[in-house]
């Protein structure tokens, strides 16, 4: 029986890119609830702790573990000298916490933090600076895994590897040293096929976010004005079960390539118009739905 684990990230209790769009409430509770909801893992957040001494209280007092972690990747513009310094106390620290993975974001020239710049107006890079990026990636990655910590990469909205066609080149253009980090949400937000890039990437998915969608929020986007933080407050992304992805056909696609591992519930929410309580218990509740049925042991 393949063996599952499920996180949550904090992003349902306070948003990072936009510190409005959060709640009141202490890191010591969004632990705890989404502990009662069922969740044995909760990615890093602004709240977190940056020391492991100062953080594992807070992990055992909960009964969680850290899943993984958000680290603004800036290698599209800046040397790897630059980021393997940046990382390194990450690296330390999620080490000391026994995390299972960080995860690279690619911050440099992305629109996916500018409220005023629309989705139409992503980065694009050539075939050749793709191809040069996903070597640099790459050894970041390696730099990473040869301390003993997993960088994964996360495709993402209004960043330079968005589209399908995006993530399928910069896959072809890296190595193994960096893993992929699938998200249903944001490749089916981007117009791609979530199963096709299950099919084409398996063997280098490491972790996974089940982000859901709002389809009726998605289709009333405008790309050339709308920029990614409109879609969020407008509500574009919700946990499975409350959404309009298949996550049975999702799970069950991941379950037949043989994916083991991490399965954490990220989205983007107004937590005062939808509580973050109820919603991971509605992630939860359908994440276990869809995993049982595709024959997953979920452990802590």
């Amino acid at each position: 029986m393949l063996k599952a684990k499920l996180g949550m990230s904090p992003i349902a209790w306070w948003n990072d890119d936009l510190p409005d769009l959060s709640d009141d409430v202490s890191l010591e509770e969004c632990l705890r609830q989404s502990r009662s909801a069922g969740f044995t893992g909760m990615e890093k957040g602004r709240r977190f702790p940056e020391t492991a001494a100062e953080m594992l209280p807070y992990l055992k007092m909960a009964d969680v573990t850290l899943c993984g972690g958000w680290f603004s990747g800036t290698l599209v513009e800046e040397s790897l000298a630059a980021n393997k310094d940046r990382i390194q106390p990450m690296i330390d620290l999620f080490k000391a916490v026994d995390a299972p993975c960080i995860v690279y974001g690619e911050v440099g020239r992305s629109v996916q933090g500018l409220r005023n710049a629309p989705l139409a107006t992503k980065p694009v890079l050539s075939d050749v600076d793709m191809a040069a990026y996903a070597r640099k990636v790459t050894a970041l990655g390696e730099f990473c895994a040869d301390q003993g910590m997993p960088l994964v990469y996360h495709h993402h909205m209004g960043a330079v590897v968005m589209f399908e066609p995006e993530l399928d080149a910069f896959m072809a253009n890296s190595g193994e040293g960096i893993p992929l980090l699938l998200d249903a949400g944001h490749l089916h937000f981007a117009r791609g096929n979530v199963l096709r890039a299950i099919d084409n990437h398996h063997a280098r998915i490491r972790h996974v976010h089940t982000k859901d969608i709002r389809q009726s929020v998605l289709d009333s986007l405008d790309w050339s004005k709308d920029s990614f933080l409109d879609a969020v407050i407008k509500g574009a992304f919700t946990v499975p079960g409350d959404g309009s992805l298949d996550f049975k056909a999702i799970v069950q696609r991941l379950a037949d390539h043989g994916y083991e591992g991490w399965f954490v519930v990220e989205a983007e929410q107004d937590p005062k118009a939808n509580s973050p309580l109820k919603m991971a218990q509605v992630g939860h509740k359908e994440l276990m739905r869809v995993m049982t049925a595709a024959g997953y042991e979920v452990v802590a």
